[in-house]
This record gives C-alpha cells, structure tokens and sequence, in this order.
C-alpha cells in the first residue's frame, strides 16, 4: 500500500528553509574565519537531509543538485579541501538555488533551469578542478594505507524511538557491508522504576570488519545522524587486532570536540530539516531530555488569539455588569469575577507568547545581503548585531522584514564611505553597521546605526526648497531629518539600481505606522546616522488608559502615558501660532484638545479639565479629555481593513458595553501638531 506523503510537503519545505538558514549562515561563518569543524558538520548535515527528503518527495531536480553539493561539502567536512573565497562563494550561490527550488516546488512552478544548471555546473567545475592537498590529513591520509574496517560508538538519543526510527535495523543494515562485533553498554539504563519503553537508553560500540569507505557506514545512520552520537573511526593494518574501542578509551574525533556530545544534537535539531518523511510535527530535543518543539500552522494559533480575544472582551461585559451590585451582598460574584480577571490575563499572556519569535530571525538575513551589497559597491562593511534573543510578535516580524532591508541597503549605499574616503577622514578603512533590538516599556526598539558620513542637513534643505516644501523657521534637526520621509524625495547625486529613486523612506514610514510604530532618525554630520524603529510587542491585545472626549470614548494605550493631572488654569498659556501650552514642573508641553482634534462636539474649553500627559520617541504632549474611564485590556481590531486609515487612530476596540473605542496613536497627533505648526 501506497501512502500520500504530499501531506508533509509544507513540513519539509518548512524545515529545508530552516536548514539553509543554517547552512547560509555556517558558510558565512566559513569566510569570516569564526567557524569550526562543527559547523561544516552542520552545513552538511543540512544538505543532505534536503538531498534525502528532496528524494523522498520526488523532487529529483532537487536531489540531483543537492547531491553535488553534497559531494563538495562532503570534501571540506573530510579535510580533502581547504575553505577558499571561490569555494565559499559557488556553494552560497548554491544555496540560492535551492531556495528557488524550493519555492518552485511550494507554488507548483518552473524553477529557474539555467540557473541550476549554471551553479551546478560552477560546483562541478570545482569537484574537477582536483582537490587540494589536505589542511589536516586524517589518520588514513597520514598512514598512506586503506582501513581493513571501522570501529563504530553508536549513542541513540532517547527520543530516536519517537522518530520511528530503530536501531535494530540500523545494525542490519551495517552487517550487510560485513562481519559486525557489536558489544552493548547498559551504562545509560536507568532504574526499573524510571524505566520508559518509549525511550532508547541502550548504546553499542560496534566494530565493521570489512575494507568499505567511511561514506559506506555513515550511510547507515543517515536517517538518526541528528538524533545520536555517533563516532566513526578507521582500524588501520597495524592495528588491525585491536579491540573495538571501550567507552573509557575511546578518543574524541576532531568533529566533535569534547562536550559536544546531545548539545550539539540539539543546536542542529533546530535549525536543520528533519530527515524522516513521516514526521510531520517537527519534536526534536536533547538526549538528555531539554525541550521539544511542536510546528502548529500559524491559523491554529490566529484562531486561538481570537479567542482569548473575545474571552477578554467577555470578562470585560461581565465586570461592568457586576460594577453595579452590592460588593458585600455578591461577595462570591466580586471574588468570582476577580479570579476570571487575573486568569484571563494569565491566558491571554501565555498565548500571546506563543507567537513571539526572537528577533534574531529578521537578523539573521542581513550578513549575506551586507557581504552582497559591500562587495558590489567595492565598501568594506562589518555588520555587527546585539539583542538578537529580543522577542516580537510573529506578525510583525514578518511586516518589519522588508522595511527594515530598505534601511540597511540606506545604510551602505548612503551612509557608509568608500575605504579611501573614510581614511582620509581619519576613521577606519572598515565601516560599521550595527543591527540592535531591545525592550522600552511596552514597545520594542529596532536600531539601525552606521558609522558613516551622517546626513547634510544643508543639502537636505536646499533640496526640499528646489521641491516646494513647507520648512518651518530655524528648523530643528529632528523638522530637517523629517523631510526624508516627503514622497519621492532623494538627496543622491545619481540613480542607481539601489537607490537614488527617492522610493523607499515614505514607503519605510508607512508600513511601520501600520503596524502602529514609529520611525525617527539622529544623525551627526561625519560620525554617522542612526535609524530607530519603535513597535508595540504585540497587535492583539493591550492595556489601555479609557477616557471620554466630547461625545466619544478612546483608548490611550499605557505604553505611552506617563500621569494624569487636574491642572490650575493659571498654568495654560496661549503661544501665538502654536496654539496652547501647558506648564508642568517647569516644563511646557503642547496642550491638544482631544475633542477639538477629532472634530467631535462638546470639544469647547472647560474650567475643569483633566490632562493626561503622554510621551512619544522622547517628546511629551498633554492630551486635554473630559473623563478619566479606568484602565482595561482591549482588543485591538484593524481599523484601516474593515474602513479606512483615519489620521492619529491605530485601531479600535469593543468595549463591555458593547460600544465601540478608537484607539489614539499618539505619534499621529504628535506628527499632525508638528505639521501644522510647520504650516
């Protein structure tokens, strides 16, 4: 009986991305000179789990050139090839075929034959050329004679069971290259009464007495290589009598240095693809049992915060409802519906984490476009990241992506000087760009900074007066800087197939706004330019401020409020052509009317006002409102999908009542007060 394995194209295609991730990132490691043996056991290790499931699935386009990389990769893990600039490059540009290969096999498409066949071609010519004297001949290469057989020390990872792999059939598999003397160790076997039937705890130490390549017997464990240790070692003629290695002699072989061991299991088991066609749901772990993963599609999850979405707008409906009762008449109600409180946040925490990814996976993308981009515009670029581990959620990962490869690609076109130019200017011959993400409050903040030229304010100005834009007097450099974000305006002395268009910043600005952050720039003219991104942690839910303006309610999300005031009419003041001010501690921060800028009635100036005091991207504004509502979690609804993008709104948000809240993005009123006062 047949069995339909297209079921697990999504799984495979899903884990042979991961792996070239892997294998991208290994191979740049190669070139820097930051790597190790480890990590061509990883590259290949990749490779030809892509090869074996390419296979499996019928790919064979696929497994075809998988299998050459294979080969060259197999060199370089072997040692029968020293790492050069040339080798690097042609197995990198491998890697992008096969991601095209990969896309063509998800879409059902052509994938792209003449650049297959180039690189295979490349990588063939490579193979051909001969392979070079060994960097560190291995110890049949310095014996100079071929091994009479091999001495195996077999480790099965507990969990190999659970793959549906067996090691039975994995010493069939080796006795069929010849005559095996295995001698298992209990050394691993745990009490009786801790004993699991579904864990592997017994290991071997085998010795294959036959004259077979190394390939021959690795070729045996192929399927578990990611779920053992597993250390193969040649028995040469002059030691041909001697005993299979005990566990207290056995040498440690330069592949895995000591304390590899399960660690290095598991380091792979989550960024290389899975072998085994039968495994759809991807649980890999330690040896020594460390923590499984489970691939959910992500609609599972989008349905479940859902959910949890509406359990908070429920539990929101019921505590109004029971705002009106006689707290010691419903005692049990009161103390019923505070345990719902607290469990829901519980829940909506622990499913909002779910879909938070570290944002070391956007980062992971840029040293092969930073080592693309410098090599093409001749610069010298050393990419340097921090705060990879920082976590976002998983939808606006995948949206911050592309601006975020804008204001690199910025960075090294624009920003960074040419290696004779920055040494005339006394820096070093290598420019720097830095790639950080940290936690503020509730947000999270993306910094992309360069060391390089910084920006001209006065080309800056001159060009926005050549396009007719307002510019307010004695501009500030932040009103300067905010000029790059115009439509279409570009400061570049030339065009290029990079930039120079004046496309991209506007485009940078609105996609962030959309996913409700923002952008802002600082810059020093010869020190450099730093770009920050700054975005909420998650689009689903959050805590928000309730205040009543006019005839309507808002929602200011906390992340951006700072307190709540009564203040003295003495302390408003009028300022001629910025409308009102309002002093706090010494400070005056722009007073707006949230009403009056909503253009909602009842906007009128009162003698008692109440002024929350918010801030955004270090800037405070007061926001004058008629009522202070509470504080509550809401849940945010895409305004702009179900309406239209309405200026200094975010989102909006159902209320217990059943009434529905905007939500104020206080960087929008913010820009429109700086606009106007511009005008």
């Amino acid at each position: 009986m047949s069995m339909d394995l297209s079921r697990f194209h999504a799984t495979f295609l899903a884990e042979s991305r991961e792996g070239l991730d892997v294998m991208e990132s290994g191979l740049l490691a190669l070139e820097s000179g930051r790597a190790d043996s480890d990590t061509i056991h990883a590259i290949f290790r990749a490779a030809h789990s892509i090869k074996g499931g390419a296979a499996t699935f019928g790919f064979q386009a696929m497994a075809g050139f998988t299998h050459i990389l294979e080969t060259l990769l197999e060199e370089l893990r072997s040692n029968r090839r020293p790492v050069d600039g040339e080798t690097i490059a042609a197995l990198l540009g491998a890697v992008d075929v096969l991601r095209g290969l990969l896309d063509a096999a998800e879409s059902g498409g052509e994938s792209d034959s003449a650049a297959v066949a180039a690189v295979g071609a490349r990588l063939e010519a490579i193979l051909k050329g001969g392979a070079a004297a060994a960097v560190a001949p291995t110890v049949v290469a310095a014996a100079g004679e071929k091994p009479l057989g091999w001495n195996v020390r077999f480790t099965p990872a507990p969990s190999m069971y659970l793959s549906g792999n067996d090691p039975l059939r994995i010493l069939r598999e080796l006795h069929e290259l010849g005559p095996v003397q295995a001698e298992c160790r209990l050394d691993r076997l745990p009490a009786f009464e801790a004993l699991d039937p579904y864990e592997a705890w017994l290991a071997w130490d085998l010795r294959l007495d036959a004259p077979v390549t190394r390939e021959a017997v690795a070729e045996a464990f192929v399927w578990v290589e990611d779920e053992c240790e597993l250390d193969i070692t040649p028995v040469l003629p002059e030691r041909a009598a001697a005993p299979a290695p005990s566990p207290a002699a056995e040498a440690v072989p330069a592949a895995q240095p000591p304390g590899t061991g399960t660690g290095t299991a598991t380091a792979t088991a989550a960024g290389s693809p899975a072998a085994s066609a039968g495994a759809p749901a991807a649980a890999t772990g330690a040896a020594g049992g460390g923590d499984s993963t489970l691939r959910v599609q992500t609609g599972k999850i989008d349905t479940l915060i859902n959910l949890v979405g509406e359990l908070v707008i429920t539990q929101s409906m019921l505590r109004q409802a029971g705002a009106g009762l006689d707290p010691r008449a419903h005692q049990a109600l009161m103390a019923g519906l505070a345990q719902l409180e607290r469990n829901t946040r519980d829940l909506q925490e622990a499913v909002i984490g779910i879909r938070m990814l570290p944002v070391g996976s956007v980062f992971s993308r840029f040293p092969r476009m930073v080592r693309d981009l410098s090599a093409r515009l001749g610069k010298q670029v050393r990419l340097r990241t921090l705060g990879e581990a920082t976590e976002l959620d998983k939808g606006v990962i995948e949206k911050i992506a592309d601006p975020l490869v804008h204001l690199v690609r910025n960075s090294i076109d624009h920003g960074l000087e040419s290696a004779g130019e920055r040494v005339a200017a006394g820096k070093p011959a290598e420019g720097t760009l830095t790639l950080s993400a940290s936690h503020q409050g509730g947000h999270i903040v993306i910094e992309v900074a360069d060391d390089g030229r910084g920006l001209d304010r006065d080309k800056i100005l001159a060009k926005a007066r050549e396009r007719g834009l307002g510019i307010p007097d004695n501009p500030t450099d932040a009103q300067v800087w905010e000029l790059i974000f115009q439509p279409g305006f570009s400061t570049a002395d030339q065009v290029t197939d990079l930039s120079g268009r004046g496309v991209g910043m506007d485009v940078v600005r609105k996609n962030i706004l959309a996913l409700g952050g923002e952008i802002a720039i600082d810059s020093r003219r010869g020190m450099g330019t730093t770009i920050s991104v700054r975005l909420p942690l998650t689009l689903a839910i959050l805590d928000g401020m309730v205040v009543a303006a006019g005839s309507e309610t808002f929602i200011l999300p906390l992340g951006y409020v700072i307190e709540a005031m009564q203040p003295a009419a003495d302390d408003i003041k009028r300022v001629q052509g910025n409308g009102r001010v309002l002093r706090v501690r010494g400070d005056y921060l722009p007073l707006v009317n949230v009403a009056e800028f909503y253009r909602l009635p009842g906007g009128d100036e009162r003698d008692q006002r109440l002024v929350v005091v918010v801030e955004n991207d270090g800037r405070k504004l007061a926001l004058e409102v008629d009522e202070l509502l509470g504080q509550q979690q809401v849940v945010v609804k895409n305004l702009e999908a179900n309406y239209r993008r309405v200026p200094g709104v975010s989102g909006a948000t159902i209320l217990g009542d059943g009434r529905v809240a905007l939500i104020v993005d206080v960087g929008g009123v913010a820009r429109a007060l700086t606009t106007a006062h511009a005008a």
